[in-house]
């Protein structure tokens, strides 16, 4: 057999002629002519296809190309075009425009759902539930929050008083006054060992130190603590209802407690929420906000007592023997979370009878709440009135007297 020529053979004989390779191109040679370049083959649409299309065009589903093509061909083609509008008329008829920006009140929304509906392994104390719940919405609130937020003023009013907290300044107060349910159950005080008692001191102390440390650090902490409480009475079961919390100013069972705590976490959300401009906050889930309203009718018979000891109460004082009747105001709070109640106007032992009314009063759940929370004055409230004008009178300011920081 003939092999292939060699290089740089002439030879007649020679069967495959040289191979002479294609020159390659340097970078410095600069670019191919325009008309050796691969040009990307347009893709070509018929009109069977464009037709096809149509609806997909109406719906702004079709890709660039596509959408170039259609748009097209409707300029020369009549029947398309007139299909053209009205598939697009239609698809107009379907939905109407919608923003799309998530509604800023869902994340509470779906919390809200979640806590509802998915049962715990371990049951929460009835009692408990509200503290559970207000605390896990206050922290789905700080989730949102950028590192400029945590610096923002926050109002805080009650009765007595108001003072100017930072945000952070207002979680290391919840924490604190926390911290004594939490010494109360054999948990480790948030301050330390020794220290003070008091709810003004205590934040003042709380306020201090949280300035020499990490946003993160102060709300890890305070939820750290409030997961920390709801987990060693769940496990504790609900003969821990009955233990003493001593807050100095008054001691309280332990059932009582953690609802007074879930009332004070939800109002300074809503002080939060107000300082930094969010939408409405919204209320507890209504057996919630039921037991919160039920905890303040409850004390207000001897914080009319208190009114009356400072001679700043107008109804006039009888005493009545512990556990019989007495004078009575029909307290209505009308709302899904509210309820009906009979307020003894004498000793703090009577009894409220609806023998004894001596004088009616309707209010709003949301406006009785800001009442007793101190954001509402009791001159300004709405409310329908009837019998002892005094009586009601004493139990608005009553009611305020609940307030504290």
């Amino acid at each position: 057999m003939t092999g292939p020529a060699e290089d740089g053979d002439n030879s007649p004989h020679g069967t495959t002629p040289p191979r002479v390779p294609t020159p390659r191109g340097a970078a410095e040679d600069g670019p191919l002519p325009e008309s050796v370049t691969m040009q990307p083959e347009q893709p070509r649409y018929d009109h069977r296809v464009l037709r096809s299309l149509l609806g997909a065009w109406a719906l702004s589903a079709c890709s660039r190309d596509e959408s170039l093509a259609v748009d097209e061909h409707l300029t020369s083609c009549a029947p398309c075009a007139d299909e053209a509008l009205r598939l697009r008329r239609a698809v107009e008829l379907l939905h109407q425009e919608e923003s799309l920006d998530l509604d800023p009140l869902l994340r509470a929304r779906v919390l809200e759902g979640c806590l509802g509906r998915r049962p715990a392994r371990i049951p929460v104390p009835p009692w408990a539930a509200p503290y559970d719940a207000e605390t896990a919405r206050l922290d789905a609130l700080l989730s949102d929050l950028g590192e400029h937020e945590w610096d923002l003023p926050v109002q805080l009013v009650w009765a007595g008083g108001e003072r100017e907290l930072t945000l952070c300044g207002v979680l290391a107060h919840l924490g604190s006054v926390d911290g004594v349910v939490a010494t109360a159950l054999g948990l480790d005080d948030p301050l330390g060992p020794g220290a003070p008692r008091t709810r003004l001191e205590r934040t003042e102390l709380a306020g201090e130190r949280c300035r020499h440390h990490t946003r993160g650090f102060v709300r890890n902490k305070w939820r750290t603590q409030t997961r920390d409480i709801v987990r060693t009475l769940s496990f504790a079961g609900t003969g821990t209802g009955g233990l003493p919390v001593d807050f100095t100013d008054i001691v309280v069972p332990m059932r009582d407690a953690l609802i007074d705590r879930a009332f004070e976490c939800w109002i300074h959300a809503e002080d939060i929420a107000q300082a930094l401009d969010y939408p409405e906050y919204g209320p507890p889930a209504p057996a919630h906000l039921n037991s919160m309203i039920d905890l303040a009718a409850r004390m207000l018979p001897l914080a009319l007592a208190g009114l009356r000891q400072a001679g700043l109460a107008d109804s006039p004082a009888r005493l009545v023997r512990a556990g019989t009747p007495g004078r009575t105001l029909d307290l209505h709070v009308e709302g899904t979370g509210g309820g009906h109640w009979y307020i003894c106007l004498d000793s703090p032992g009577a009894l409220g009878s609806p023998d004894n009314v001596v004088a009616e009063l309707a209010v709003d759940q949301i406006d009785f709440c800001q009442l007793a929370a101190g954001h509402l004055p009791p001159t300004r409230i709405a409310a329908g009135r009837g019998g002892d004008p005094d009586a009601i009178r004493d139990i608005l300011l009553a009611t305020a007297s609940l307030s504290r920081l």
